[in-house]
């Protein structure tokens, strides 16, 4: 039977819109922080043995129940019925652009995406996934942006140092060396061809000079 601290928790998070940090749970039920940890971590060990269709997790510093993983097509169809709220690849590119590189300024973004980004820029802000958190202290002073608790709600992520490594999507050295040998390969062939064919430009060149000439002797001989 659940204590009344674990259903007070229940409580909470239930009616929470945000993940809710531990130190504001133990202060609500008025226990230590560390006591708190240990009454999620028992919970969320409990709904994944009943194997429940929620589950409660800690993201973006704070505890939240969300559904489970394996249901998300249900929660899919639900949410998205009638209406298309994914972010485009534009807007994804500059989110991951923003989250690996922030606090980064408009024009940086630009510059590694080599297109204006100022309409993506505002939508991720008007979604609540990026926000100012800075101002660049060179000239102008630009504004710089960083993700939000937002983000990282949605991401399922407890910290922005919980984002996968960027070395995971950068191909293997030996894939970059089989690469380059292969396009140094394609780069020497492409050569010859256009060696083989300016030869024969000039091959061809040459004997139209020839046929050119030779009526001009015939006139000036006759």
């Amino acid at each position: 039977m659940a204590t009344e601290a674990e259903r007070a928790i229940e409580a909470v998070l239930m009616v929470a819109e945000e993940p809710i940090p531990g130190h504001l749970l133990a202060q609500l039920l008025e226990i230590s922080p560390a006591r708190v940890e240990e009454l999620c971590t028992e919970l969320a060990e409990a709904y994944q043995t009943e194997d429940r269709g929620f589950v409660l997790v800690r993201v973006a510093g704070g505890y939240r129940f969300q559904s489970h993983p394996d249901l998300a097509p249900y929660v899919e169809r639900f949410a998205l019925e009638g209406q298309s709220t994914r972010l485009s690849t534009a807007a994804l590119e500059t989110l991951a652009i923003v989250a690996y590189k922030q606090p980064v300024s408009r024009a940086q973004v630009s510059a590694i995406r080599g297109v204006n980004v100022d309409g993506v820029i505002r939508t991720l802000s008007q979604r609540g996934y990026i926000d100012e958190v800075a101002r660049d202290p060179g000239p102008g002073q630009a504004v710089l942006y960083g993700t939000t608790a937002r983000f990282l709600e949605k991401l399922g992520l407890d910290s922005i140092d919980d984002l996968p490594p960027l070395g995971e999507f950068v191909p293997r050295p030996e894939v970059m060396e089989t690469l380059e040998q292969g396009l140094r390969h394609h780069g020497d062939d492409l050569r010859d061809e256009l060696g083989d064919a300016a030869g024969d430009l000039g091959d061809v060149e040459g004997d139209a000079d020839v046929d050119a000439a030779e009526p001009a002797i015939d006139l000036e001989a006759d």
